[in-house]
């Protein structure tokens, strides 16, 4: 079984590299059905896969199943900056700067080099001060 879910994300991440979105995502979805029944999973391994499976919801711009596709990378691995990167850019295309700027500066605590967190960050904080300015 084991074994079996390796292959699975391992082909899951060649699809997702060639850009064959729909077969990633089944792939990604029956390797993290399989973690979450039998718990034996690695921790990064299951929060590569919630992330990537984000992202092509993200493409999709299906934002709230990304969301949650994001928070549940982190909730299996806290320390991986990518999820909070991403969905502090879905949060910030909606608007919620707050909530985005928190996700830019919790990528940017685990990875200070992260520079596309750093200029997302810098931009939010922009949107957000125009935006008090005019009064909204």
């Amino acid at each position: 079984m084991e074994q079996d879910n390796c292959q699975t994300l391992e082909r899951a991440h060649v699809e997702f590299k060639k850009r064959n979105f729909k077969q990633a995502e089944e792939l990604y979805t029956t390797f993290l059905d399989s973690c979450l029944q039998t718990r034996h999973c690695d921790a990064s391994d299951l929060a590569t896969a919630f992330n990537n499976r984000g992202q092509i919801k993200y493409f999709r711009v299906d934002f709230r199943e990304a969301i949650e596709d994001y928070t549940a990378a982190i909730e299996a691995n806290s320390h991986f900056e990518v999820p909070f990167y991403n969905r502090g850019l879905i949060r910030y295309r909606l608007g919620f700067f707050q909530d985005a700027e928190m996700d830019f500066k919790r990528a940017l605590e685990l990875n200070p080099n992260f520079e596309d967190a750093k200029v997302s960050l810098q931009q939010t904080l922009l949107d957000q001060e125009h935006m008090i300015n005019r009064g909204y």
